[in-house]
């Protein structure tokens, strides 16, 4: 019988836990989409055409689903200095620093890390990583030309790659901006019905 009862408050704790995480993570979520709105309703900072900003509310995104969150084993790798594409003439410098392997939608996938290296000796950008990426929902419900995370330096031998954090380009939105085009090594066979949505125009 005691053991039973012990068995019963371990399992109980245990879905307390899971409960609260899952809260705080929420929390977190909502938060970081509540600044990149924010951004886009001043209107000295937003990407978003001149006609859209009296209307705009906030940026549509999926809802949020704890299955494209998921944990993605590190592994350093340098790469070589090289001019990521973009889509202007731009050729910004940028490294690749590591690779990440994690499970995503039944699939093992990879995706590689890289550093802007210009960007990095700007104060606050010291430890600024990113990770561009396509997937099989592009020029559907989500951009064509690709969605981004950031992560920061030092990553751990394992990290949380959160894909309802994906968000858009600017050139996603319309106007004269240079963004870097995802490298095919970062396209994701899977669809990733997470984060940022299509702009709808």
């Amino acid at each position: 019988m005691i053991r039973w009862t012990i068995v019963l408050l371990f399992c109980a704790t245990r879905l307390m836990a899971l409960g609260q995480d899952e809260t705080a993570w929420r929390d977190s979520l909502d938060a970081y989409w509540n600044r990149i709105n924010e951004e886009f309703r001043d209107t000295a900072h937003t990407p978003l055409p001149a006609d859209h900003r009296a209307h705009f509310s906030e940026l549509e995104r999926f809802a949020p689903d704890a299955g494209f969150r998921v944990q993605a084993r590190y592994t350093a790798k340098r790469g070589d200095p090289f001019g990521m594409t973009t889509t202007t003439e731009r050729r910004p410098q940028y490294e690749a620093v590591g690779v990440l392997r994690f499970r995503i939608a039944g699939r093992k996938e990879r995706l590689t890390v890289y550093r802007n290296i210009d960007l990095s000796k700007k104060a606050g950008y010291e430890d600024y990583l990113f990770v561009p990426f396509t997937d099989l929902t592009n020029g559907e419900s989500t951009y064509g030309g690709g969605r981004y995370l950031d992560l920061r330096a030092p990553l751990a031998a394992e990290v949380e790659l959160d894909f309802n954090r994906a968000y858009n380009p600017y050139c996603a939105y319309g106007g004269r901006y240079s963004c870097p085009i995802p490298p095919a090594e970062n396209h994701l066979e899977v669809r990733v019905e997470a984060g940022a949505k299509a702009f709808a125009h």
